[in-house]
């Protein structure tokens, strides 16, 4: 009897025990559960070019994680597949350039918003460019009625600025013929060769043509136009997120202070590397895998804190509509919210 006490005694204690383990493996597990949910996983889709910078130096630095983001980067290799991505979801953040194919998605019926600056052309700093061959007599814009520009895409970035440029010194995208050479290095190609009379070209590019000596430039964007040439996109469902939204244009901000900060500050007109000057090369030259001698020779301007030029969204989407390269009719208020933004700064 005696016996048969002690064992059913060692068979409740051994119960309780196991419950007991039960009850602390539940409670680690939901502490688990609720540490990861703090962190939470962002895919962010771009390609490889110094206007992400802002999110190089936010990846690198930690940025995100301080806000308790996950954040990594997916790599795409052209700007459409980036918008498709985010309007479908599979990335939350897409960061490219703003395109007619952008537009047309929207007034199709995908939804996402931009948000925030990635690059524009602004006055004082170099960007992109129209060039001519060296030893050509065009010294002006209006000098290239009846001429063959050069431009990577029809509805591309390079289309809206040749388009614009013309407008601003009399003549139209009818004026010219426009011929899409599909990429960067097939307008370096064209140029050299002169199969073209001009190109537009972006930096460090410019200056590559220009040091080789088969190219000069006849104007540069920024000195003509302003122009919000990309920008940080969200998916629908990440932009209700308010929260993470607000999180990751919080980490997003403090990185373009950081590289303005770095090397966009000017003094007395001209630009003077700041403290992190050395650092954000660096950084920049290991995400696109360039020389940082290369780097150096053309940073995109982006606002310091990220702001986007948004009334020019409006104005694009109305010539990329008369040059009937969008169908259908939007409104910027459809794509475009700075309140996340404005929520971030505060």
């Amino acid at each position: 009897m005696k016996k048969s006490m002690m064992l059913l005694l060692a068979t409740i204690l051994l119960l309780v025990l196991a419950a007991c383990g039960n009850d602390a493996g539940e409670k680690n597990e939901g502490s688990e559960d609720s540490s990861s949910s703090k962190n939470e996983k962002i895919e962010i889709g771009m390609l490889k070019l110094t206007s992400s910078a802002p999110l190089f130096i936010a990846l690198e630095k930690g940025f995100f994680e301080e806000e308790g983001l996950d954040a990594s980067a997916t790599w795409f290799d052209a700007a459409q597949p980036i918008s498709v991505a985010t309007a479908g979801g599979d990335v939350q953040v897409g960061a490219t350039g703003i395109t007619a194919s952008l537009y047309n998605m929207v007034a199709g019926g995908e939804k996402l918003v931009i948000v925030a600056d990635k690059g524009r052309e602004e006055k004082g700093y170099s960007s992109s460019a129209v060039l001519v061959p060296d030893d050509s007599s065009v010294e002006t814009i209006a000098d290239l009625k009846g001429k063959k520009i050069g431009i990577t895409q029809t509805g591309s970035t390079y289309h809206y600025m040749a388009g614009r440029l013309l407008e601003e010194h009399g003549l139209t995208t009818d004026d010219v013929e426009l011929v899409p050479l599909n990429s960067i290095p097939g307008l370096m190609e064209t140029l050299e060769s002169k199969q073209v009379d001009a190109i537009l070209l972006n930096e460090p590019n410019v200056s590559r043509v220009v040091e080789e000596g088969y190219g000069k430039v006849i104007a540069e964007v920024g000195d003509e136009i302003e122009y919000q040439t990309s920008g940080i996109f969200f998916s629908e469902k990440f932009a209700g997120n308010k929260d993470a939204a607000t999180k990751f244009l919080k980490a997003y901000a403090k990185a373009t202070a950081y590289y303005y900060d770095a090397v966009l500050n000017q003094v007395d007109g001209e630009i003077v590397p700041g403290e992190n000057y050395d650092e954000v090369i660096k950084i920049i030259a290991e995400y696109t895998d360039q020389e940082e001698e290369l780097i150096k020779k053309g940073l995109p301007y982006m606002d310091r804190d990220g702001k986007l030029l948004d009334s020019d969204i409006q104005t694009q989407i109305d010539w990329y509509a008369k040059e009937n390269l969008i169908d259908g009719s939007i409104d910027a208020s459809e794509i475009v919210d700075t309140s996340l933004l404005e929520e971030a700064l505060k």
